[in-house]
């Protein structure tokens, strides 16, 4: 411990804003060197260490292959696929002495594509599953929480390619159970949801969630079956509307009223003594097609993930006000279907179900009464565009309602289908010596995420509570007195038994108070400590978990036999 550059703090640095990365931090396991940049410590670096060796046995046990790519890539893969203008400011991107544009990948599906179909041309060599574990780059406009969202992280990715969809289900399987076994191995409670798919694209993915109280995201479960969702794409189970023409049954006239002064959903019906579930939000969106419509109720929000699917559509962004004045002829905050012409309208579900509703009336401090669908507009789609909330129905069972968890994303796996292939014509010659276009999939781990998000899972007010399998060290060796020869002695001897075991071990050697060395073994998160001191008169020295706190005296010339039972 003399040796080891391990800087502990007494308190909580002013730039953490959860108990994970203040306590990473405290403990001397990372320092940040700019926003959401940082450098991994000894300790930082074992744990990330860890990780990496569990992935990697699991990974190379499912038979994929490690590779190792490039993380600086030419523009013109990116360009292939259209990503180059769809990934927005989150692509770090650079150029060479030649002018040449490069980015600092975020993530490599065009640069293992390309690898692909100039190594693998015959149906003879597919399948196949690759993967590296590398530093990924993504200018995030907010970095925070540490590790959880940086601007430079390390991640395992992996990519397999097929020459039929059952060979992907068959694979995407394979690396479901792969993601479990690395999960429970690192002693992390998990959850696997529906989630959505987006920049990375393809018809369907799920996230596996570290669950914490602390989590950044909200996780949807149902308590009748199985069914679980991210809040980007949890489902809605009813508001169902078969026949998108129905007529309204209203038989109040429309009313046009003025409302000056109110724009809110809630200034309105707070207006017109009403709520808001009585009125019509309607929101204007620019797309890569045009501009939408996109309706929902007054007391839902919009969920532009959703929308995306319904829509089909890649490049989704809320219209400038030029545009919304451009649409409906009023300005912002007094939009409505009623009227509008030559623009499509997209209705969530509950939309149609709105009798005598309110909704802008396209003109200036104006709103319109007693609305109703299909006498007074009509929607081009009707769907699920809206994020869901404790009292929906399950999609799945049509029984339960939601209960609401929290959870930390540390991997995602996706089924890419043709998306990458298709544009960057990746493909093989079938058995007829005919081309056909790969079918891919794409499984992703956050090595600093899950680490981060284990002690989110595991802490206590003395510090962070390692699993035994992400440790940096599994045992402790700390004598009470280092001044004294025979303390010193014996720690020595399991110090050394130890490290010829290959036990990862750690002897605090410093000549501190034993309160101290204790205080910093806790933060650090050491699971196995043994305390030598008073007992040593009796040939005893104190085994205690750091997990449970329980403590026993062993002989000291047993106390290598008796961690070793701890470990196995």
């Amino acid at each position: 411990m003399s040796q080891l550059v391990v800087p502990t703090l007494r308190e909580d640095p002013r730039e953490a804003e959860v108990v994970s990365h203040k306590l990473l931090l405290r403990a001397g396991f990372i320092r940040r060197l700019a926003a959401g940049i940082y450098t991994y410590l000894p300790l930082g670096f074992r744990v990330l260490n860890n990780v990496s060796n569990v992935v990697r046995q699991e990974m190379d046990k499912a038979g994929a292959q490690e590779v190792f790519m490039p993380s600086l890539l030419p523009a013109e893969l990116w360009k292939e696929t259209g990503r180059w203008d769809m990934y927005g400011k989150e692509l770090f991107r650079i150029k060479d002495r030649h002018e040449r544009d490069f980015c600092l990948g975020p993530t490599h599906e065009e640069v293992i594509t390309d690898l692909v179909r100039n190594a693998i041309r015959s149906y003879r060599n597919l399948p196949v599953n690759l993967y590296q574990i590398q530093t990924k780059f993504r200018d995030e406009i907010r970095p925070r929480f540490g590790l959880m969202r940086g601007r430079e992280f390390m991640m395992k990715d992996a990519y397999s390619f097929h020459t039929s969809q059952e060979d992907l289900e068959k694979e995407y399987q394979n690396m479901y159970k792969t993601y479990c076994s690395i999960f429970e191995r690192l002693g992390l409670k998990y959850r696997v949801v529906e989630a959505d798919s987006g920049l990375i694209g393809g018809g369907f993915s799920q996230e596996f969630m570290v669950l914490a109280d602390t989590g950044e995201e909200e996780l949807f479960v149902c308590p009748k079956c199985d069914y679980a969702a991210s809040r980007e794409s949890a489902g809605v189970g009813e508001f169902r509307v078969a026949d998108s023409q129905s007529t309204g049954t209203s038989k109040n006239a429309l009313k046009e009223v003025h409302t000056s002064g109110t724009k809110t959903i809630e200034e309105v019906a707070a207006f017109l003594k009403t709520s808001p579930d009585k009125t019509i939000k309607t929101l204007i969106y620019e797309t890569e097609t045009g501009p939408v419509v996109a309706l929902v109720r007054g007391d839902h929000a919009l969920n532009e993930a959703k929308l995306k699917r319904v829509l089909g559509v890649q490049d989704l962004r809320l219209a400038s006000e030029k545009v919304i004045e451009k649409v409906t002829k009023a300005p912002l905050g007094f939009s409505g279907p009623v009227g509008l012409k030559g623009i499509k309208i997209v209705a969530d579900n509950c939309v149609p179900l709105i009798e005598n509703g309110i909704t802008g009336a396209n003109k200036k401090d104006h709103h319109i009464m007693d609305v109703s669908y299909g006498r007074d507009y009509k929607a081009d789609l009707i769907g699920d565009i809206r994020f869901a909330l404790c009292s929906d129905v399950c999609p799945k069972c049509k029984k339960g309602k939601f209960d609401v968890l929290r959870g930390i994303e540390v991997g995602h796996i996706f089924k890419l289908g043709t998306k990458y292939s298709e544009k960057m014509k990746c493909v093989y010659l079938d058995e007829n010596n005919q081309e056909k276009t790969m079918i891919m999939g794409c499984y992703g781990i956050g090595i600093g995420r899950t680490a981060q998000a284990a002690v989110e899972q595991s802490f206590d007010k003395d510090g962070i509570v390692w699993p035994m399998t992400l440790a940096p060290y599994k045992v402790a060796i700390i004598p009470v007195n280092s001044s004294i020869p025979e303390q010193m002695e014996v720690a020595e001897k399991i110090y050394s038994q130890g490290r010829g075991a290959g036990v990862a071990i750690l002897l605090d050697d410093r000549e501190l108070r034993a309160g101290v060395k204790l205080k910093d073994i806790d933060l650090i998160g050491i699971p196995i400590k043994v305390i030598i001191g008073k007992a040593l008169k009796d040939g005893k020295v104190e085994i205690k978990l750091r997990k449970n706190g329980e403590v026993k005296l062993v002989p000291e010339d047993r106390a290598m036999d008796e961690i070793k039972a701890l470990l196995a």
